[in-house]
């Protein structure tokens, strides 16, 4: 197996762990409690059983134990940083970033010092592997991407019904998206930005409407385009 599939299959892992086999209940304790969560001991556990199932190495149970005690320590310290004023916002991104960088550490350290074995070849594709993992993102976790976006932006009506922020967050898009599929030579998918914000015009007082609209198109809209690149990279 090369050390790319078996990267990619820890993030799998990561993705059935943390957001579906997570239910609402454990997620919203965990981010309350910390380590006081008695359900944070069991998530850890989930996060343990599908990263070394997913090794198919079975060397790498000590690789899945470092993986979820990190986890542990990571989700427990979350509510603190959720509560900090200057990074509180940002406690999602903080949070996935951390596990991505450890599994990663973890994966590298493996490869190097015990050795993937080269023998046992997955029955499908890194290509067919990654087009599973981004079908995966767009069904709930590029939701959850969506909602912390948001927030971390400060994007919500205010006292006086304004959305402050929302204008800079649709152009920042708006121009990200545009130099992408320039870039890939598709000036077609230009042409949908265009008659989206095109469409999508309420009246005056409906403003509030049309700007969530256009942010969460948008964002949705480029998880799916940078995912696809990505696969067709492969």
């Amino acid at each position: 197996m090369e050390f790319s599939t078996f990267l990619l299959l820890q993030f799998l892992a990561h993705l059935l762990a943390d957001y579906f086999f997570q239910w609402s209940t454990m997620a919203e304790q965990k981010n309350r409690l910390g380590f006081k969560s008695g359900l944070l001991i069991w998530h850890v556990l989930i996060v343990f059983v599908f990263s070394w199932l997913l090794a198919f190495q079975l060397s790498f149970i000590y690789g899945a134990v470092i993986i979820a005690v990190l986890h542990y320590v990571i989700d427990g310290c979350k509510p603190y940083i959720s509560r900090n004023n200057s990074i509180g916002r940002y406690a999602f991104f903080i949070d996935q970033t951390l596990h991505i960088i450890v599994l990663s550490l973890v994966c590298w350290g493996f490869a190097v010092y015990q050795g993937i074995d080269s023998l046992w070849q997955p029955p499908i594709s890194i290509k067919g592997l990654f087009l599973i993992v981004g079908y995966l993102i767009c069904l709930k976790p590029a939701n959850i991407f969506i909602r912390e976006v948001f927030s971390a932006t400060q994007i919500e009506v205010t006292s006086d019904n304004e959305l402050p922020n929302a204008g800079k967050v649709i152009g920042v898009l708006e121009r990200l998206l545009t130099l992408t599929f320039i870039v890939i030579d598709q000036y077609e998918a230009v042409g949908f930005l265009i008659a989206a914000k095109s469409i999508l015009r309420y009246r005056d007082e409906e403003t509030l409407k049309t700007e969530y609209v256009l942010i969460g198109t948008m964002l949705s809209f480029g998880i799916a385009v940078v995912l696809g690149i990505i696969t067709n990279a492969i």
